[in-house]
């Protein structure tokens, strides 16, 4: 890739996995993506049909709680999309990515600057992530207080302008943070549109909602999710991706593959396999299908020994875990 397109890593571990297995790692495989795609607007669409059907609470609340997952598992796909992930043809990945990522008012385009940072500069002051992520643990209360205010609603602005481009001023460097002066001008220019078009269509939906008479389902069915729940699982992922761990040298200590993830965190917190994170951070190239197949690639060789890969219930423990009970070798102020 042109430079300030490319997803890099600043400190990656000596040994690697051979370039002949990797290389089926990094293949593309389409009907794995659109069985992606199929699996969770099907989901979105049997959520609605059904609270359509049968307009009370016994269908509704669970409906809702089940359409903040499928929200978030359309947040994944705009992230397989943002690293070239989902098909070989750029048109094809970006149109699915941006398709996926407006549904839920995320700009692909500006996502895609905003998320080469966090990759290309992890828990270094230039990561846009730090202030979602850094920090922890600092005690159930603390966590609590966050999560809670994720469910009122009263952080969504902050997480769109940063799904925007513009994450909030960063501690370390105590400036707010510029990702498009990071970024080739052809994706600068692409954000820069993308975020309009996507302005453009939520106006739309809520004028269609209004015009229609549909107005109440469309909130109560898509905005109310979007704007809480949602948000509350893209904490609680964030901070068990790359909260609380001990050594933020490297990448097999600053994220976190969670392991023996039972079904239900699958499907609220790790869709499509997004719970293998240091692998991903490792070798973003690969797409989310083959992501169990890298993991189990990089134990054979040796490559995670001494890694974050936790039970995802020793994870909770520890993310909800007392300030200050995993101690930090290299420091780095939370935002």
């Amino acid at each position: 890739m042109a430079p300030g397109e490319e997803f890099r890593d600043q400190a990656r571990p000596a040994r690697r996995l051979p370039a002949a297995e990797l290389a089926p790692l990094t293949a593309l495989a389409p009907w794995k993506s659109i069985a992606a795609l199929a699996w969770s607007y099907g989901g979105l669409a049997l959520a609605v049909g059904l609270s359509l059907g049968f307009w009370t609470p016994w269908v509704v609340v669970p409906c809702v709680l089940a359409i903040a997952c499928l929200q978030h598992s359309l947040a994944i796909i705009s992230h397989e999309a943002t690293h070239y992930r989902l098909f070989e043809s750029r048109f094809a990945n970006d149109l699915v990515g941006r398709v996926s990522g407006m549904l839920i008012g995320v700009s692909t385009f500006s996502y895609r600057i905003v998320h080469r940072l966090h990759h290309n500069h992890l828990y270094q002051p230039a990561d846009p992530d730090i202030a979602l992520m850094a920090g922890y643990p600092r005690g159930k209360a603390y966590l609590a207080k966050k999560l809670l205010k994720d469910l009122a609603g009263l952080t969504a602005p902050l997480n769109y302008a940063y799904f925007f481009g513009a994450p909030g001023a960063n501690r370390v460097t105590g400036v707010a943070q510029r990702p498009l002066d990071d970024t080739a001008a052809r994706l600068r220019d692409q954000a820069l549109r993308d975020r309009w078009v996507v302005v453009a269509f939520h106006g739309f939906a809520l004028g269609a909602a209004i015009a229609t008479g549909w107005w109440l389902e469309y909130l109560v069915l898509w905005m109310l999710p979007l704007v809480t729940l949602m948000q509350a699982i893209l904490r609680l992922r964030a901070v068990m991706e790359h909260g609380a761990v001990s050594d933020l040298a490297s990448p097999l200590t600053a994220a976190r593959t969670n392991v023996e993830v039972p079904w239900w965190g699958r499907f609220i917190f790790f869709p499509h396999h997004v719970n293998y994170h240091i692998d991903h951070h490792l070798y973003p190239a690969v797409p989310h299908y083959h992501l169990p197949r890298l993991h189990e690639a990089l134990k054979r060789h040796g490559i995670l020994e001494g890694a974050e890969v936790r039970p995802f219930r020793d994870t909770l423990q520890r993310v909800f875990g007392p300030r200050g009970s995993v101690p930090i070798v290299r420091t780095a102020e939370p935002a």
